[in-house]
């Protein structure tokens, strides 16, 4: 049985929508700062192999975790549009912002120190090294292919143009049976 017209049920139940996840922005940063805490503490391993005159040798190297907002999503339990939505919050919007700027930081840092892959952090983080190329005065580019040839080529070349210009029978006609 459906609900009578013009009811007023709504106005009944305890709260509207569920709680936020973070409740105040100082929860949202003790959050965060939690995650980059998690990416200091559990660096990234990589086993190595080294072969000396004792033998073959296993190593783990540690590589630093990069700091990404998708792994800040992932690790608040919140997708990337809910971080937007706390982003859009004036209340939010001060930290959220900060927490961008730590996350460039760490990686552009990490990748000028040779501890990340600048070529990854760039695409990870939006950079793009752009350069616009344009002709004399802004016009389309102009491309000249050139070809020299060698001495023994050039040798060649010119028998085979006094051949076309001389027929068989030497009357200069280049062999044209007209």
């Amino acid at each position: 049985m459906a609900a009578p017209a013009g009811n007023k049920f709504w106005l009944l139940r305890s709260s509207h929508g569920r709680n936020p996840i973070f409740p105040s922005p100082d929860a949202l940063e003790k959050a965060c700062q939690e995650y980059f805490d998690f990416c200091v503490e559990n660096p990234l391993e990589e086993e190595k192999l080294f072969c000396n005159k004792d033998g073959i040798h296993r190593a783990t190297i540690y590589k630093m975790r990069i700091f990404t907002k998708i792994g800040l999503c992932n690790f608040l339990c919140i997708g990337t549009s809910t971080w937007e939505d706390y982003k859009n919050r004036e209340d939010f919007s001060a930290i959220c912002a900060r927490v961008e700027l730590i996350i460039r930081q760490q990686g552009i840092e990490g990748s000028a120190a040779g501890q990340l892959d600048p070529g990854i952090t760039a695409r990870v983080l939006g950079l793009a090294e752009k350069r616009e190329l344009t002709g004399k005065e802004g016009g389309p580019i102009e491309q000249k292919t050139t070809m020299e040839a060698g001495p023994g080529l050039r040798g060649v070349l010119s028998a085979l143009a006094a051949a076309s210009t001389s027929g068989p029978d030497g009357s200069g006609t280049g062999g044209d049976p007209s």
